[in-house]
């Protein structure tokens, strides 16, 4: 399944309480547009890890690579590809 699928289903199930009328863009700010919370980050940092099998440094913590459903993809293959070198 593609990546940018189970990151929305993630977080709909998890922030968005599986509301079907979830409406937001893969390029929204998940911190702007208040659909998650620096708390929920670290979950879905956790959940990132153990789905897709990657290891987030403190260092990556940052919202150029967390703060989007896009950029939380972009980030998970650049991790999975450097990892398969």
């Amino acid at each position: 399944m593609e990546s940018r699928k189970l990151i929305r289903e993630f977080i709909i199930a998890n922030f968005l309480f599986g509301s079907a009328d979830a409406k937001f863009s893969d390029d929204d700010s998940f911190l702007e547009t208040s659909i998650i919370d620096s708390t929920g980050m670290l979950e879905l940092v956790a959940f990132v890890e153990t789905k897709f099998g990657i290891e987030v440094a403190d260092t990556e913590l940052v919202p150029e690579n967390l703060d989007s459903i896009n950029k939380l993809a972009i980030f998970i293959e650049k991790k999975k590809a450097a990892s398969a070198s």
